[in-house]
């Protein structure tokens, strides 16, 4: 079941920023490895290159450089936040969480820091959360802002030799400053749902409390990251079209209306063929994935920093956003752009 809820009126997204490690990948790499071809990749995922953090790079160091571009962006100051929430599936250790290291170096101690994991999902839960943190004022009667950040670095649990997820994922990090907007603009509801039974489509099974990290799980593989790729496609296939009219149906959009659609950047060959029965005819769908993969909780966001740096959206416009992942968790959030 989808659980529906109406956002917080005057909150919306005052910046965004994005962050790509230097280190390009190409497909020839990535194909050499898997034992396919280049061309294989590009025809199987629409996907021309990647990225991969340096050795010295974790998620939290590419959340924070994604965070310090999205404060700028919206003028804002670290002391101005409240709360920073990062989405990773990939966090830089099992404990402490990933924001703690991003309120350190960006300096704002102020601000209470935690993760969530919602694998690719992991941007709109986020989101979804920020803003009702920023529903009730503080006790001194201010409103400050919240940092949202999905940030991964696949690059660490992807086995090389696995054709079905090698070629697919990336690394990066996207940000959005979430405060008070006014004239109607700003996150105008959320929708998640979570098929559990589907957990086995996507997941890494070792190194938690059910098997812990030994020689024998590190011997099997079982720290790298595995998805059933035929299965998870038709989930989504099936699943996204009555995600998408759903949420529209429940806070009474057209869908003729929607300006702009940021799904998940998961694989372009599948996203093109399944936003054309989406009946988002009139949408702008923003597909950056052959640049830089498939980035997991930071595909949203990067996806977006990267149609607002380009002009886009306008004020007024209505965003839709769609993400999908393990667990299988699948949410959509709806927007009507304008700080």
């Amino acid at each position: 079941m989808t659980v529906y809820s109406p956002a917080p009126s005057g909150i919306g997204i005052l910046g965004t920023g994005s962050y790509l490690p230097e280190r390009i990948v190409s497909n020839e790499t990535v194909a050499a490895r898997a034992g396919v071809t280049a061309e294989w990749v590009e025809r199987k995922t629409g996907i021309r290159e990647r990225r991969y953090a340096a050795d010295h790079e974790a998620a939290s160091d590419l959340a924070t450089e994604a965070a310090v571009r999205a404060l700028a962006d919206a003028g804002a100051r670290p002391e101005d936040l409240a709360w920073i929430v990062v989405a990773t599936s990939t966090p830089d250790h099992p404990q402490p969480a990933t924001a703690a290291f991003v309120q350190h170096r960006l300096g704002a101690p102020q601000a209470a820091a935690f993760d969530l994991n919602a694998v690719c999902a992991g941007f709109i839960a986020a989101l979804h959360t920020g803003s009702r943190l920023l529903a009730v004022p503080e006790t001194d009667g201010r409103r400050r802002l919240a940092l949202v950040i999905g940030s991964e670095v696949y690059s660490r649990i992807i086995d090389p030799g696995d054709r079905r997820t090698a070629p697919l994922f990336g690394d990066g990090a996207g940000a959005v400053v979430l405060g008070p907007v006014t004239g109607g603009r700003g996150l105008l509801g959320t929708g998640m749902r979570t098929d559990g039974h589907l957990h086995g489509l996507i997941g890494v099974t070792a190194g938690g409390s059910r098997e812990p990290a030994s020689e024998k799980t590190v011997a099997r593989g079982d720290h790298f990251f595995r998805m059933r790729g035929r299965d998870v496609r038709d989930f989504v296939e099936r699943e996204l079209p009555g995600a998408v009219a759903g949420t529209l149906d429940a806070f009474g959009v057209a869908a003729d209306a929607v300006d702009h659609f940021v799904p998940h950047q998961a694989n372009g060959e599948m996203l093109r063929s399944v936003a054309a029965g989406l009946g988002l005819d009139s949408a702008r769908v923003h597909l950056p994935v052959e640049r830089h993969g498939n980035t997991g909780a930071a595909s949203i966001p990067l996806a977006l920093d990267e149609a607002r740096r380009a002009g886009q959206p306008s004020d007024g416009e209505l965003v839709l956003l769609a993400g999908f992942g393990g667990g299988m968790t699948l949410g959509t959030a709806l927007l009507c752009w304008g700080r």
